[in-house]
């Protein structure tokens, strides 16, 4: 072995030292050419150049950050491993299988996270933490839709690549004695770096500018992973502006009073009777959550070639069609929360997934209180995102699911196509009708979801293409299917029916909240309360749907819903409450508030039905109204959950307070 003391200053710098800065570039190569790549991609020609630098320059200081963090254990293994293994080449070896994995994970990491921001238009954020907690179902959705065993080959040859010219680069390494009082001033730099880089990086996302796109380029994906992890349970209070208690309750309290409306109790409570009539028979109601089928495929709200012929014949022939609701958010769990328990989206986690949901209100309580069965059908495994616990905690008699239909010809990652779903669902709805009971039943779909296929010779697509597209088709022919056998039942004549999206296809636009992919149908059908078809145009969200179904009952109820029945009359007031990652928003009168991390708030108007709506640079005083309005929504649904005070404990007092 070489003598160091003779060893060139050239050689010198090849050692182990030299290979972590080696990596640090490489790295910072990767990470920008990514982002130059979204940049092409994604962004609309004709971005200024100002721009252009300032998302690359925002993105290198992240890019270092994460760069740094990443080869702190080669600087380790430097530190740690003794001198004399450096030499042996069973160390040798084992380093370089090492490398060769180590880069293969991070250029395979790379290029999930391009397809990860084709499909949401974000860096990693809470979709990929929720996958990574699931990986029976997303893995293997991964392998179905994408090709996997391209990519890897891919990946792995870019590893080889690199792992060939650092070898050579570095083939002198092992002869440089690295001390380790050098090993550990490295690490002292590094560190130094990072502390000093730590407090000019906002953690909770890249700001260059107030289009969203460009905030998501300019982040890191690393830095995007691990915040969106350690924020699934946000303090809101220590987050988010807030008001005085008294404040928020009163004005959420007058937000959602109603006609035919009365508080239960004073101060902090949202606690109200609604008043019904008793002797009104309890028809049975049937509510489809649909995957993703967003306004966008319809035809019956305004899609040119439709996708959804099934739907729009009986929109337009036989229902009450919704024509301007706004789903609460972008992901199935957010949909379940605003559908049936008319609840507010909360930054971090959808309560279907929090660990306070032992007993919340949902529309399967009101109706269990009034005597009827409940049942949910979801065609996948109820284990995923919690779906199963959440429903049987609160209201719901039975869950079936995936292995409750063993006899299912076909299946995909995400369970049991809808056909078989449906079919179950109404051979269940026979016998709790001929046994005399009243039901209320979710069926949760999963057709319209990657990898997109469906049973052959259903519809004329090959479902071999995995097109979303094809998978709307078949969703609708199987609501088609159900429908035309429910019409042959007797239940069909007194049962309520409601076809509503958990959320939309996919979220594009450039705002922090872009409402305009929010966009959902709402149809209820049934001869028991469609006595004619009708279009209606309020501006209606998730949450309303829930009352809504209750105020076609007609029955008495109390409720603790933040929802309001969109069919009680002209409203004094419609609003939808939207959220997106860490931001949460309330949107009426064409202008929407977005609440941010960090106090942060931010102000667009607009239609989102016609334009992209635009910042308001100088809120007026309506703007700085609702955004009061908006703190006091979100804020009394936050209080309210924390301390597990979303329930109805009955009974309740006899003193009613009339507002």
């Amino acid at each position: 072995m070489p003598n160091p003391s003779v060893i060139s200053p050239a050689r010198r710098s090849s050692g182990i030292v030299g290979f972590t800065w080696f990596c640090v570039a490489t790295l910072l190569v990767l990470f920008s050419g990514l982002r130059i790549f979204l940049l092409v991609k994604f962004v609309p020609d004709g971005l200024p150049w100002s721009e252009t630098r300032s998302v690359l320059l925002e993105g290198l200081r992240r890019d270092v950050f994460v760069a740094l963090v990443l080869v702190l254990p080669w600087l380790g293994w430097a530190f740690v491993v003794p001198r004399r293994w450096m030499a042996k080449a069973w160390h040798r070896h084992f380093f370089w299988l090492v490398c060769f994995v180590w880069w293969l994970v991070e250029i395979f990491l790379l290029g999930t996270e391009f397809f990860f921001f084709d499909e949401f238009q974000s860096r990693f954020n809470t979709v990929a933490v929720d996958y990574i907690l699931y990986p029976h179902e997303v893995f293997v959705n991964i392998w179905d839709s994408y090709p996997v065993v391209k990519v890897l080959i891919g990946c792995a040859s870019l590893a080889a690549v690199w792992w060939i010219v650092a070898r050579i680069m570095f083939s002198g390494m092992w002869s440089v004695t690295v001390k380790r009082g050098r090993a550990f001033g490295a690490i002292i730099v590094v560190l130094i770096l990072l502390v000093g880089l730590a407090p000019t990086i906002n953690f909770k996302g890249a700001r260059v500018g107030k289009d969203r796109t460009l905030n998501e380029i300019a982040n890191n994906g690393s830095i995007a992973f691990v915040c969106a992890a350690w924020t699934r349970n946000l303090d809101f209070a220590g987050n988010y502006k807030t008001l005085p208690a008294e404040e928020a309750y009163a004005r959420t309290r007058k937000i959602l009073a109603a006609p035919g409306m009365e508080f239960v109790k004073e101060g902090s409570s949202i606690h109200r009777r609604v008043a019904g009539d008793s002797t009104k028979p309890r028809l049975n109601v049937v509510l489809f959550l649909e995957e993703s089928l967003g306004s966008e495929f319809w035809g019956c709200l305004g899609r040119t070639n439709t996708l959804t012929p099934e739907m729009d014949a009986l929109d337009l022939g036989e229902g009450l069609l919704f024509t301007n609701i706004y789903a609460c958010g972008n992901r199935t769990v957010r949909g379940m929360e605003g559908v049936l328990a008319s609840f507010p989206p909360l930054p971090g986690d959808s309560i279907v997934k929090r660990d306070k949901s032992d007993n919340v209100e949902t529309l399967a309580r009101v109706l269990k209180r009034d005597g009827y069965d409940t049942v949910f059908f979801y065609g996948g495994r109820g284990l995923f995102d919690g779906m199963r616990s959440f429903a049987l905690r609160n209201g719901y008699d039975r869950f079936i699911e995936q292995k409750d239909l063993p006899d299912a010809k076909f299946t995909t990652i995400w369970g049991v196509d809808d056909e078989e779903v449906f079919l179950r669902a109404n051979n269940e709805f026979k016998q709790l009708a001929s046994a005399g009971k009243s039901f209320f039943s979710t069926i949760l779909s999963v057709s319209n979801h990657k990898p997109y296929t469906y049973p052959a010779g259903r519809i004329p697509e090959d479902p071999n293409e995995h097109r979303r597209e094809n998978a709307v088709k078949y969703s609708d022919f199987a609501l088609g299917e159900f429908f035309r056998a429910a019409k042959k039942e007797p239940y069909w004549t007194n049962t309520i029916f409601v076809v509503v999206a958990d959320h939309g296809a996919r979220v594009y636009g450039s705002q922090s909240i872009p409402i305009h992919s929010y966009e959902i149908p709402l149809v209820i059908l049934g001869p028991a309360v469609v006595k004619k078809p009708d279009r209606i145009g309020y501006l209606g969200n998730s949450l309303d749907v829930a009352p809504t179904i209750l105020g076609l009952l007609g029955r008495p109820y109390e409720t603790m819903f933040f929802g309001r029945d969109l069919l009680g009359g002209a409203p004094a007031e419609s609003r939808a409450v939207v959220n997106h990652n860490r931001s949460v928003g309330l949107y009426r009168d064409g202008k929407l508030i977005v609440l941010g991390l960090k106090q942060g708030v931010e102000f667009y108007a607009g239609d989102p039905k016609r334009e992209d709506i635009k910042s308001v640079a100088t809120p007026d005083t309506a703007d700085l109204e609702q955004e009061k309005d908006a703190i006091a929504l979100f804020q009394v649904a936050d209080d309210l959950y924390t301390r597990e005070g979303y329930r109805i404990e009955l009974p309740t007092t006899n003193a009613v307070i009339k507002r």
